[in-house]
């Protein structure tokens, strides 16, 4: 559902950018691209512009984000590890908006076909038409590898009574290791923790256990509701190598953590 709001910042953005000689296209991804837009949706926008012009149109990504509208606020996305998108507020009415600033080749390699709002001699198009998307998934040995490292960190912090560090280590957990292997379970895109509100049928009262309140009690608890909702994702695996010492000396160093305190 687009709302007025959405419908005139694209209107204006397709206006100017048109008349931008280096910009060749104008796409939309996220709930857009989906159709399943809301009132709290923002838009995630991707200004296709020729490489001939990459130094000057990353130079200017900002300048360009302004005159698509009234900019209330605008910062790069190095903070999320990617530099070529600007993160937006624009007004009166507050709008969210990602503008992702890609060159024509960099589309070649792209995790889904976003919906062309508008194109230069189709273009993108063409490109679409000869290349696929491909959606990363979660490498199942990379977290084995790493997840019981976070289980003795997590009881280190557990120990120190470093709740809030702990707390973050656990949203950590669930965003990049449980949300999207209960999503992929469920016959979604491993997205993070996004709808899995809606998606995660069998697992969500197992989901809400791993998130703790600021205490000892909960923390620890949170941390093995964790472990356990692990436990039973990876088993959808196969051929792989399990670091069952590793498991095995963590799970009991967290216990001689708790047991120690409780006493």
């Amino acid at each position: 559902m687009l709302l007025p709001v959405h419908e005139q910042f694209i209107h204006q953005a397709k206006e100017k950018l048109s008349q931008d000689r280096r910009v060749r296209g104008l796409l939309a991804g996220g709930s857009m691209m989906t159709n399943t837009m809301d009132e709290y949706s923002d838009l995630d926008l991707i200004i296709v512009y020729d490489s001939a012009y990459q130094g000057q149109i990353m130079s200017e990504r900002l300048a360009i984000a302004e005159g698509l509208g009234t900019l209330l606020s605008g910062f790069t996305g190095e903070h999320v590890g990617e530099p070529r998108v600007v993160i937006c507020l624009y007004g009166p009415d507050p709008l969210h908006v990602d503008l992702k600033f890609v060159t024509l080749e960099e589309l070649n390699v792209r995790i889904e076909n976003p919906l062309i709002l508008w194109e230069q001699d189709q273009v993108i198009s063409h490109i679409f038409e000869k290349t696929f998307p491909s959606h990363p998934y979660p490498d199942a040995q990379w977290i084995e590898d790493r997840f019981w490292v976070w289980v003795h960190y997590g009881a280190t912090k557990l120990g120190r009574g470093e709740w809030f560090e702990l707390i973050d280590h656990i949203t950590y957990i669930r965003s990049a290791v449980l949300g999207p292997l209960v999503l992929i379970q469920n016959g979604q895109l491993p997205r993070g923790v996004r709808k899995l509100e809606k998606y995660a049928i069998n697992e969500l009262e197992d989901l809400k256990k791993t998130i703790p309140a600021h205490s000892f009690e909960s923390c620890y608890h949170a941390l093995k509701s964790a472990i356990s909702l692990y436990r039973r994702l990876r088993q959808a695996s196969d051929a792989l190598l399990l670091k069952e010492e590793a498991e095995h000396v963590s799970v009991a160093y967290l216990e001689e953590v708790y047991d120690s305190l409780i006493k």
